[in-house]
């Protein structure tokens, strides 16, 4: 029954948050209706373009808060300011008259590169600018002598600005949409979810027997997911609450954002469940009654410091009752004897971890003075510096190609769009100008999309007009649902983001105006527009990144596995573990493009092209992602052992020789298999190196390969883990038998203890994944060679006989 409530709580959780967002959608459009179809004759002069304004409100109003929307009307007021001004010189320069479709594409195209140059100017900013360049010049050509050179581009102004003006109306009626109120909805949230998956955690660790703790253990990971969609939330909101700050002293509470603390548990957390699934067999052989009674007690300490984070409370949990409960770890004062026992220490170790981090005294309190300047020191919203810093055209080359590339989209986009029909030939240039992204995107998914979404809004558009043909209120109304159910596509992975946009500008385009003709003919005209933007899109995408996806993947998991060679490298107990969190960090980076990568390539289309192994390579990113985690509790072990090592009397870098020279068989053993890994993925194909074995006229020795050859692939096999580990495990030993167990260093040395296990299990971890990454290289290259017998041993002797 509670699992039926939570699905049923998140269930009724997505329906709220759909009808909240399809209703401000749904106002703000509604204000834009009254005000270009019944407002006064004077107005409707100015608004020239409400189809414009529709846009504008779809592009703030969508899943926005109110912050959201008063950054968004900056952005606005930005955008015109950037375009409006050059518009009515150019304008004046030429005269309308003069403009041909091929000047008018050329200047759009002009006009689009100066917009999209600059790197400091938001998204937001730069997609209102496009469409109201593609407004002012395309009606301006189609106009002609008509255009009025100094009031058309104004006109395209006032059409923003009544977007504008109903997204802050609906914002905020009938009460604010803050995002400060988000973000501590979703802190709440996220700290009932850690405590309930510490209780979790802790419960599978105390299980009697293997079947409770898997019980406990899957109900835990799904909670994960849940708390990684709090963290999500919280992080996008967290930019918002900038601009609903009030400069008064006595609601800077209300302003302040736990968000940042609650997010520091998810390592620790992460690392139990690390612990938990590892474990062999239930009952924990080192929980005796006193210590599994201890660590639930600690349990209800950290939850209840979770609590109080997420509140921001000022009443904290007293540090001496942490001190009381954290005395059960000094029991512990031997190290493991087993490898099995590893998990348990590790578990423990992150207990440890979690309880430190929660600690008021810990990371970032959420009341102290320093957190309050650093808010008010903060980028503000409102910031003429920051406005002013974006003007500055710090032009980088890399921001050359994205710009050139919109420049000349948009500019193709308009001139076939014009060329076909001149009266319609804004519709292929505004979706393109809508839905200008700086990065690199899945092209023919989010076309597909795009195109997919605007069909289906203009046929619903369609029919809307022909049922309340003569009723325009009751039609309007019909676009209610629209929105309810465009919520929902936004939300789906089938549609997302931008397929549920287009659909919800296709409808509103044809059912929120009047006057435009026949609707069919105008839906008609408007879908083949936008096939042809979306074409041109496509072709200047291709022409500008010809890499696919695929390739670009395999060249990240190169350097993936470059990085992580490094990070091997720099683990050491003699040296600080700056260099190892620095390295780690850059393979966080590289792993995170790599997803990124693989996510393009998945729904990228074959063609002619070898299929892309998608379960290939998410089984190695999910290796990698782990060993990500690893090193950074292998780096908060050594951290530990730093600290530690200040309290030990003798030297301590002669104490841990004998671990470091475990930690170098590590080295030994894993480092050169990752440096083979990487040079394989560099390589074309097995036939590319016996074509150049046979060029270079070079032989190999395979016998050679099978001995110690640090330029190759290691002995990665169990006996050696296991020797490896126990050797770790005999020397750890010995460091902490110098530790005297009297009673003032008894928690120096529970301390050293948890770390040094920790620190074990990192090895053994690295080592079990770096045998799993082997397996997928394996699997990987025999996808590729589909016609040879793949031996990895064969392809190291070929590959150092080559480049050796």
């Amino acid at each position: 029954m509670p699992s039926n409530n939570k699905y049923s709580n998140r269930a009724r959780a997505i329906w709220l948050s759909c009808l909240a967002s399809g209703y401000r959608t749904a106002l703000a459009c509604t204000i834009v209706g009254l005000i270009t179809l019944y407002g006064p004759a004077s107005l409707l002069q100015q608004v020239a373009f409400p189809a414009f304004s529709y846009v504008t409100v779809i592009l703030i109003v969508t899943d926005a808060t109110l912050g959201d929307t008063l950054h968004g009307c900056w952005m606005a007021l930005y955008a015109t300011v950037q375009t409006v001004g050059p518009a009515i010189l150019s304008l004046k320069l030429i005269g309308p008259a003069r403009f041909t479709s091929t000047t008018t594409a050329l200047a759009v195209a002009l006009a689009a590169y100066v917009v999209a140059l600059p790197e400091g100017t938001h998204m937001k900013a730069k997609r209102i600018a496009l469409g109201q360049i593609v407004i002012t010049y395309v009606i301006g050509f189609v106009n002609g002598e008509r255009t009025e050179a100094v009031m058309h581009p104004l006109h395209v102004a006032a059409s923003t600005a009544v977007g504008v003006f109903a997204c802050v109306l609906a914002l905020l009626l009938p009460y604010p949409r803050l995002a400060c109120r988000q973000v501590k909805k979703n802190c709440k949230l996220l700290s009932e979810n850690s405590s309930e998956r510490l209780k979790l955690y802790v419960k599978a660790f105390c299980a009697e027997d293997n079947t409770s703790a898997l019980a406990s253990i899957s109900q835990a990971k799904l909670l994960t997911i849940g708390g990684t969609k709090f963290i999500q939330n919280i992080k996008r909101y967290q930019e918002s609450m900038k601009w609903e700050r009030l400069p008064l002293k006595f609601l800077r509470s209300y302003y302040m954002n736990p968000g940042e603390k609650l997010q520091d548990l998810e390592i620790p957390l992460k690392g139990m469940q690390m612990a938990v699934t590892s474990v062999t067999s239930f009952p924990v052989q080192i929980l005796d009654g006193e210590l599994k009674e201890c660590v639930k007690k600690l349990d209800e300490h950290i939850s209840l410091t979770i609590k109080q984070a997420q509140s921001c409370d000022s009443l904290t949990v007293p540090e001496s009752n942490a001190e009381d409960i954290m005395k059960f770890l000094q029991t512990l004062q031997n190290i493991p004897t087993t490898t099995q026992e590893l998990s348990s220490y590790f578990f423990l170790f992150c207990m440890k971890l979690l309880q430190w981090k929660s600690s008021p005294n810990q990371s970032t309190n959420c009341l102290k003075d320093d957190t309050v300047k650093e808010y008010e020191g903060s980028s503000n919203g409102f910031s003429f510096k920051e406005v002013w810093s974006n003007w500055s055209m710090k032009v980088k080359s890399k921001r050359l190609v994205p710009a050139f590339k919109c420049s000349l989209s948009l500019g193709l986009a308009v001139l076939f769009g014009l060329l076909y029909s001149k009266p319609n030939g804004i519709w292929s240039g505004l979706p393109v100008a809508i839905s200008f992204a700086a990065a690199r995107e899945a092209t023919f998914k989010v076309a597909n999309i795009k195109a997919q979404g605007t069909v289906l809004g203009t046929v619903y558009g369609v029919l809307g007009c022909f049922l309340f043909e003569r009723f325009l209120p009751i039609r309007f109304l019909s676009l209610i649902p629209w929105f309810i159910f465009t919520a929902f596509l936004r939300r789906s992975r089938m549609y997302g983001q931008a397929g549920g946009i287009s659909a919800v500008i296709g409808a509103v385009l044809i059912l929120g105006r009047k006057n435009f003709g026949p609707p069919s003919e105008f839906a008609i005209a408007r879908i083949v527009e936008t096939f042809i933007g979306l074409s041109c899109s496509i072709m200047i995408d291709l022409l500008f990144q010809p890499t696919r996806a695929s390739t670009l993947a395999k060249v990240q998991l190169s350097k993936s596995l470059a990085t992580l060679h490094d990070c091997i490298g720099s683990m050491s107990l003699q040296s600080s573990q700056a260099s190892l969190l620095e390295n780690q960090k850059r393979l966080k980076m590289q792993v995170t493009e790599l997803a990124k990568f693989i996510g393009e390539a998945e729904v990228e289309p074959n063609f002619w092209f070898f299929p892309f192994h998608i379960a290939c390579y998410s089984k190695l990113l999910g290796t990698l992602t782990k060993m990500v985690d690893l090193l950074l509790f292998a780096a908060h072990s050594v951290g530990f052992l730093e600290q530690d090592s200040q309290r030990i009397a003798t030297s301590w870098k002669n104490e841990v020789h004998e671990l470091d020279s475990d930690l170098e068989l590590l080295k030994e053993k894993v480092g050169p298999s990752i440096k083979f890994f990487e040079d394989v993925t560099t390589i074309k194909s097995l036939a590319t190196i016996e074509k150049e074995l046979e060029k270079n006229n070079i032989s190999y020795d395979l016998e050679l390969g099978k001995s110690k050859n640090p330029n190759g692939i290691s002995d990665l096999d169990e006996a050696a883990m296991g020797k490896l580990i126990c050797s770790y495990l005999q020397h750890a030993k010995e460091l902490v038998d110098k530790i005297k167990a009297t009673e003032g260093e008894k928690e120096l040395r529970s301390q050293v203890v948890l770390s040094l296990s920790a620190l074990g299990y990192c090895i053994q971890g690295l080592i079990r994944e770096t045998k799993l990454i082997e397996e997928g290289i394996k699997e990987l290259v025999q996808w590729e060679n589909p016609s040879s017998n793949v031996n990895l041993l064969e392809i190291s002797c070929k590959i150092n006989a080559l480049y050796n």
